[in-house]
Order: C-alpha cells, then structure tokens, then sequence
C-alpha cells in the first residue's frame, strides 16, 4: 500500500480508533443507496469491521469506480466480522416515502446482524429504531468513517446489481446505464414507453 492511500485510510478510521480506545469492541457502520432515483428499492447496508481492517480503496461510494467497487465489496464482505443488508422496494417507498423506507431499512439491517454492535454508526440519519443500540447519526457519514464508507459500497453494489437484472427486464430504459436515476435519457424513456412496475410512482407523477 502506498503511503499516501495509508494516510488516507488511517485518517479515515480517526473517528472508529477513538470510539475503539473508549471501550466499544463492535462497531457497525450503515449506510443506502438509492434515496433519489425514479425506480428501483433503496437498499441499506450495515458492516463491522475488524479493528485492525485497513482495506486499500475503501472509501465512499461515489467516489470509487464501478469495477473497483464490485473488488472492494468482495474484500469487504470477507473481512466483515458481520453484515447485512435490506431491500426496501417501490411499493413501500410509494407508502411511507423515501426517507421512512430508508428508516426502515436500518431497523432490518440491525435486526439481521449475526453479530451485535455496541455502537451504530449511520449516515446522517435520526430518529431511527436501532433496537436499543446506541447510534450517532454523522453527516457526510460516508466521508468521514471507515466503516460507513464500506457500508456504502456493499449497499451501492448491492442495489446496481439489482438495477443491471431489471436492465434485461426493460431493456428499453437503460437501467444498465442510469442505475433508475433521472437521467435525461431515462425521463425520455419514461415518456415514451410509460412506467414499469418497478417505477416510484410518487417520484414519477409529475414526468
């Protein structure tokens, strides 16, 4: 590992190594993705880590290539001292709204740990149920801490997979590309062919 990516990681761990040195042995960073797009589910993932987890190329999602982030998910999910991961779909999107849905994805992400964290760490998120384990809600979550980073990039991963098998669904909406976001060509696309069952229908009324 080069020394500047060292640096990198060992900065972006400051915030978990005090959180460690002040007596929490399990902590589980958590973090979504896709709170915007037209369609597709939102899906939440929550990670442990190791204390001495250093994994090259770890950091938020969105700042990490497609192809680097399917290596990193595997390196990731073998380290892991536990993961999960929830798949909150359209339909309760549609019900409850995005940022209920994603709130209810922590909560099932908590609830399927193998292992249970003393500390929950979580992308700018708040009044969540974390079934009794304490959380801080950290803006930039994916930015700032380790485990949330990894965390994001099993929950992008996870749902772009998704979005690639719904591509040879509707080929014709170019899920493949647009991951479900509200592409120029993906709005054409909508216009043209009308929506799937899979669109938000709560996002899309006004297209």
């Amino acid at each position: 590992m080069k020394e500047k990516e060292f640096e990198r990681l060992t900065n972006l761990k400051q915030m978990e190594e005090q959180i460690h040195n002040n007596g929490y042995r399990y902590i589980c960073g958590i973090d979504e993705a896709g709170r915007g797009p037209l369609a597709g589910p939102v899906v939440v993932a929550g990670v442990i880590m190791p204390e001495n987890s250093m994994i090259e190329g770890v950091n938020d999602s969105k700042k990490v290539s497609e192809k680097k982030r399917e290596k990193l998910y595997d390196l990731i999910i073998q380290e892991a001292i536990s993961y999960s991961v929830a798949i909150i779909g359209q339909d309760v999107i549609d019900e409850i709204n995005i940022l209920n849905a994603t709130k209810q994805g922590v909560t099932e992400v908590v609830e399927k740990l193998e292992v249970k964290p003393n500390l929950i760490l979580v992308d700018a998120l708040e009044h969540i149920d974390t079934k009794g384990i304490p959380y801080e809600a950290i803006i930039k979550g994916d930015a700032k801490c380790y485990s949330i980073a990894a965390a994001s990039i099993i929950a992008k991963v996870t749902r772009d997979r998704i979005m690639r098998e719904w591509d040879s669904v509707y080929p014709q909406y170019g899920f493949m590309q647009h991951k479900g976001y509200g592409t120029k060509m993906h709005m054409q696309a909508i216009r043209e062919y009308g929506l799937t069952p899979i669109h938000r229908k709560s996002f899309t009324k006004n297209i």
